[in-house]
């Protein structure tokens, strides 16, 4: 019965994503959805390779963001704020190798990293009561994640 009774408090003190939240977070794969678009259209060496480092560049700071939120976690006195600390600094640092690759390799890298930052945030959310985030976050990783795939995949095939 205490499971349950801190399972129920734990997630009802914080709520859904808000309407404006998943539409923020939407507008957030605007330029995943585009950088692969651009990649797939894009037949100018030069011009692929701007949209493959640009598609780089936005995925390595989503990744950052997503390590930031252990940080902001940890800051406002959450649990096992160490382990927080150190996965919060890891998907920026990860993220940097990402940017220092060829742009079809760090997609590849960064669309790993994300499916990796989603599985950590499942296990963590729950202990800082932001299980009902995941269902936003599944969605949102899929398709940046898919998005990485394509263009790599596109700029392999030139």
């Amino acid at each position: 019965m205490t499971l349950i009774y801190t399972l129920v408090m734990t997630t009802s003190r914080f709520p859904v994503p808000s309407t404006t939240a998943r539409a923020l977070g939407l507008a957030g794969l605007l330029p995943f959805v585009a950088g692969a678009a651009a990649l797939a259209m894009l037949q100018a060496p030069g011009l692929q390779a701007w949209a493959g480092t640009a598609l780089v560049a936005y995925g390595a700071l989503i990744a950052s963001f997503l390590g930031g939120i252990h940080w902001g976690l940890a800051m406002v006195g959450q649990q096992t704020v160490s382990l927080r600390l150190g996965w919060g600094v890891l998907p920026s640092l990860l993220a940097w190798i990402a940017v220092l690759l060829p742009p079809s390799a760090g997609l590849v890298l960064l669309a790993a990293l994300l499916v990796i930052c989603y599985v950590v945030d499942r296990r963590l959310y729950a202990s800082a009561g932001l299980s009902r985030w995941l269902g936003l976050r599944l969605q949102l990783t899929a398709v940046a994640t898919a998005s990485c795939l394509a263009g790599a995949w596109v700029m392999r095939q030139h």
